[in-house]
Formats: C-alpha cells, sequence, structure tokens
C-alpha cells in the first residue's frame, strides 16, 4: 500500500479551527459593537475636552461642546 500524506489532513483541520473562531469573533463584535463604539466615544470626548452624551440605543451616543 502506498503511504498516506496527512500534511493535507492537518492543513484542513487549522482553516476549520481559524474559521470557527472568526465566526466566533464576528457574532461577539456584532453583539458588542454599540457598547464597544459609546466607550471610545465617551474617551475621544475626555480627550477634546468636551462632554459625552448617551443616545437611545448602544452606539449612539455622541461629543457635544460644554
Amino acid at each position: 500500500m502506498a503511504k498516506m500524506n496527512n500534511k493535507g489532513q492537518a492543513l484542513v483541520e487549522y482553516l476549520l479551527i481559524i474559521a470557527v473562531i472568526s465566526v466566533i469573533v464576528i457574532s461577539v463584535v456584532k453583539l458588542l459593537g454599540g457598547y464597544l463604539q459609546d466607550s471610545v466615544t465617551k474617551t475621544s470626548c475626555s480627550l477634546v475636552n468636551k462632554v459625552y452624551v448617551e443616545g437611545q440605543k448602544p452606539g449612539e451616543g455622541q461629543c457635544v461642546e460644554q
């Protein structure tokens, strides 16, 4: 019998693991995206001496003049 090559199988397994991790990361970012955007906006408001005003939904906050 011919010797089987297992390199291709290992490559496919690594690609499947990367694909699953990518789907999980994208899902988490979609779920928490508004909250992440708000935290970045709050930080940028404090850097430019403006006041952060919360929006009605997560991700809708904005900076306004004092």
